[in-house]
């Protein structure tokens, strides 16, 4: 496997531009754009007159760990929160009107105030901030809080306990606001059994949010104290809420609402209309990012396509099929084969799996080297999208498989619970069988089955190689080693996923491999702190099953700076081939 063919590693770097966070006024449209050198984000501005500006400050959030909600816009200008302080100041001019030692993030506006949340070391605050002054008062205290709106004098928010993450249990709230006090809070939806998200206020004057009590996250309206589906569909109209911010609806003209609807790995775009069924709009895209915006009569939205790299697009919802490219990534080169995937359903423990396969590269049939890939999470999915990272090893002859676990979203609240209590037992069950099954049918060469994964995705790939199995070496970047001790050194919003999903005998082992383990891993990572992975490399190493260590100064838990994903890489695929080459073996 040569790599006079392969996609360079840099190349895959410079081609992971991502775009993140819309938000809309008037003609307006803003969105943070990921600048590969470095995995800053900054303010990118569109205007039918201006076309698309770029500002140069860092932009972003550490609120729950994983920020969102860091730009918001009106008629007078717009805001943003600074990624050195996370502190909101106009984006003009760079002046701050907070003065905190605490982050900000889910900006909103609404009566003329900013409204957002701050995160404390002992809880949230929900905040409402004059522009113009500073001037700010605490309207709200709870362990987490998300989504503030604000319209006519009538304020909504949604709220989790500590003991509980959003996608579980999630309440959405109203109350009475008249600029100096609030009265009247009351819950509409969510609770032990209901996850309720990203209320906001219609042009109708109703408050809409979506719900999961049907066990698919829903659109609904509270009218008069009841809640009212306004498109139910068997799917997911909402990702897990990992970040603040996402708007997986919006509001257009004519009483319609514009919405994401995802099946499995796919999501496409719909339009609900009073009177009349779900419209799909039919789109060049099959995975949508969690930010819908409004400009005129066309939705905005960041969508890619297994052959389309991720784009921001005004898309018209009349039925023209109409799509305007506002931002999309510069290919100097355009002579990449593109491998793409086939979508595959793989029996597992009584039940399915959704797998997709993507063969090598201008590879025909056959047994080939191949690497499996269980995604972040453990609560999120595989996307249908093109991924550099997918082609820079389907380019030098591996096929690679991504899999839908049980604990994905896209297949309904019970499919996403299965994982409660069993992380590293059903997940890693689920990617043997995978494995299995690609054996078994020739898609897959015996001896040369790997798995990869990063973070959640990460740990699984570990604990797979815990047991005997068909794995010849596991890949584990920004990796949870231990989640029971994960509890207490993950981020205070992660807290009680560990405890959801850990178990007594959850922890890796070294003891316990049964190949060879590369660690990959940010020395500045606050999500999963490098120590319990020196510690791992340590073992591993005493028991002959370190196939490397790769540490990363400065980097975080992402490696979104091009140099920490270029190292990643190559790293990677030296360890592959290290296996192949017959310089790691397992007795």
């Amino acid at each position: 496997m040569s790599d006079e063919k392969g996609l360079p590693a840099a190349q895959v770097a410079r081609r992971s531009t991502s775009y993140d966070g819309l938000s809309a006024w008037g003609d307006r449209l803003h969105w943070l754009e990921a600048l590969p050198a470095s995995g800053d984000l900054v303010l990118a501005t569109w205007t039918a007159e201006h076309g698309v500006t770029l500002d140069g400050l860092p932009i972003g959030n550490s609120v729950h760990a994983y920020g969102g909600g860091s730009i918001v816009a009106n008629d007078v200008g717009t805001w943003v929160v600074g990624a050195s302080d996370g502190q909101i100041r106009r984006a003009d001019n760079g002046v701050a009107c907070t003065d905190s030692p605490h982050p900000h993030g889910d900006l909103a506006f609404g009566d003329g105030l900013l409204v957002c949340v701050r995160e404390t070391e002992s809880g949230d605050q929900l905040l409402a901030i004059s522009p113009q002054t500073g001037k700010e008062q605490v309207l709200r205290r709870a362990p987490f809080l998300a989504s503030p709106g604000l319209t006519a004098g009538r304020l909504t928010w949604s709220q989790w306990g500590s003991d509980a993450m959003p996608w579980d249990c999630c309440e959405v709230w109203v109350a009475d606001y008249d600029g100096r006090r609030i009265g009247g809070a009351r819950r509409v939806a969510g609770g032990l059994t209901e996850s309720a998200v990203q209320p906001r206020w219609g042009p109708d004057g109703y408050l809409y949010f979506i719900s999961d009590r049907t066990g698919w996250w829903n659109l609904y309206r509270d009218r008069a104290g009841r809640a009212e589906p306004v498109a139910p569909v068997q799917a997911e109209c909402a990702a897990a809420p990992w970040e603040l911010g996402y708007a997986n609806y919006a509001f257009l003209p004519d009483e319609r609402v514009a919405m994401t609807v995802q099946q499995g790995p796919s999501c496409r775009l719909a339009v609900a209309e009073p009177g009349w069924p779900v419209r799909t709009v039919e789109l060049p895209y099959t995975s949508l990012k969690p930010y819908l915006a409004v400009v005129g009569d066309r939705v905005a939205t960041i969508g890619s396509s297994p052959n389309r790299a991720p784009e921001v697009a005004l898309v018209a919802v009349d039925g023209s099929g109409e799509v305007e490219i506002l931002r999309c990534p510069e290919l100097k080169d355009q002579s990449v084969d593109l491998a793409l995937p086939e979508v595959m359903r793989v029996c597992s423990a009584g039940g399915e799996v959704t797998v997709l396969f993507y063969p090598p590269a201008g590879h025909a049939s056959g047994p080939v080297p191949m690497i499996l890939r269980p995604h972040a999470g453990p609560t999120h999915h595989s996307d249908l999208r093109l991924d550099w990272q997918v082609q820079y090893f389907t380019s030098r002859g591996f096929a690679v498989v991504d899999v839908d676990y049980r604990g994905s979203t896209g297949y309904g609240r019970p499919f996403r619970q299965a994982l409660d209590g069993q992380w590293g037992i059903r997940d890693v069950e689920d990617c043997r069988n995978v494995a299995w099954h690609l054996l078994a049918i020739g898609r897959a060469a015996p001896g040369a089955v790997f798995i990869s994964g990063a973070s959640a995705g990460g740990y699984t790939a570990l604990r797979a190689v815990c047991e005997d199995g068909p794995f010849a070496l596991a890949v584990a970047r920004s990796a949870i080693i231990d989640p029971v001790r994960w509890t207490t050194t993950a981020p205070r919003f992660q807290r009680a996923h560990a405890a959801c999903l850990a178990h007594a005998g959850s922890a890796v082992r070294a003891h316990e491999f049964k190949a060879p383990a590369l660690l990959i891993h940010g020395e500045r990572d606050e999500v999963a702190p490098i120590g319990d992975v020196l510690a791992l490399a340590h073992s591993l190493r005493r028991h002959d099953r370190l196939a490397g260590l790769i540490s990363l100064p400065g980097v975080g838990h992402s490696l979104s700076s091009s140099a920490a994903l270029v190292s990643a890489l190559e790293a990677e695929l030296g360890a592959y081939r290290a296996v192949l080459d017959g310089r790691w073996t397992v007795a």
